[in-house]
């Protein structure tokens, strides 16, 4: 992102949810050079949303970069750690992504998959504000419960 200005604020209300805090955590994890060591919380999730004037940066037909890709994984990876919050059962992830940015993350409980997304165009990998991305990440995670209260034993076995 070119001379755009960082757009979340500090003092975002979403940056108290568990599930940031959890997106925070698996973006630190990536970090192994220590890049974040002394930002904010808003300056690290601050690549992750993408204004209009930030879409419009982004070709629309690209290659995702791998900091792309890990930030994908990441975001799974939060509703993983999210979902073994709030259901006292292991989640596991797999994202498979191709070099042109197209593919599947998958979310599963035991031997049940309860989160299933096709993904397109990663490189243009984002959210429209930390709250789009909460509210995202609340229906994927009440859908996911509701499969895991439908299917109790494939998700235990």
């Amino acid at each position: 992102m070119s001379a755009v200005l960082q757009v979340v604020e500090e003092n975002d209300p979403f940056l108290d949810k568990f599930f940031v805090g959890e997106m925070l955590k698996q973006l630190k994890a990536l970090d192994s050079y220590g890049t974040y060591d002394g930002w904010s919380n808003a300056k690290i999730l601050d690549p992750l949303i993408l204004t209009k004037e930030r879409k419009k940066e982004i070709p629309v037909i690209g290659d995702p970069d791998e900091i792309t890709l890990a930030r994908v994984k990441a975001y799974y990876s939060a509703l993983a750690a999210t979902l073994e919050h709030e259901t006292n059962l292991m989640a596991v992830t797999l994202v498979n992504i191709s070099h042109e940015g197209f593919g599947r993350a998958l979310v599963m409980v035991g031997k049940l998959i309860v989160i299933d997304k096709v993904l397109r165009d990663t490189h243009r990998f984002g959210f429209s504000s930390v709250e789009a991305m909460c509210e995202q990440s609340e229906k994927l995670i009440a859908k996911a419960k509701e499969l895991l209260e439908k299917y109790p034993g494939a998700a235990t076995d």
